[in-house]
């Protein structure tokens, strides 16, 4: 650190206060152009996407939360099955056994 302070005092001289304020409202103005446009974008979403985070895009957020975190609202039904619209495997007999085919028809092909 000290080796860019005296960089710094070498190459700017009397003018490093100017510099070091400008550089300071440079910052402030893309933080301020930063802020607006996530802004703008979150009102452009519309209300569904309220809580929606910049951050998540992130891909290395994105990785952790959707892949490497636990899903603790994940239970499969009493049933077995993962969803209530899935195809049940069952036939006017009753359900098939596990080596047991379902019927072909011929004509319906």
């Amino acid at each position: 650190m000290a080796v860019l302070v005296v960089l710094a005092l070498v190459i700017f001289g009397d003018r490093l206060p100017q510099v070091a304020g400008q550089a300071g409202r440079m910052l402030r103005q893309v933080r301020q152009m930063a802020n607006s446009a996530r802004n703008d974008l979150q009102e452009g979403l519309g209300p569904e996407f309220k809580d929606f985070d910049i951050a998540d895009l992130n891909p290395k957020t994105f990785v952790r939360k959707h892949l490497l975190e636990d899903d603790d609202d994940y239970r499969p039904a009493a049933n077995g099955k993962i969803f209530d619209d899935e195809p049940s495997f069952a036939t006017a007999a009753g359900e098939l056994d596990r080596d047991e085919r379902p019927p072909f028809d011929n004509e319906a092909t």
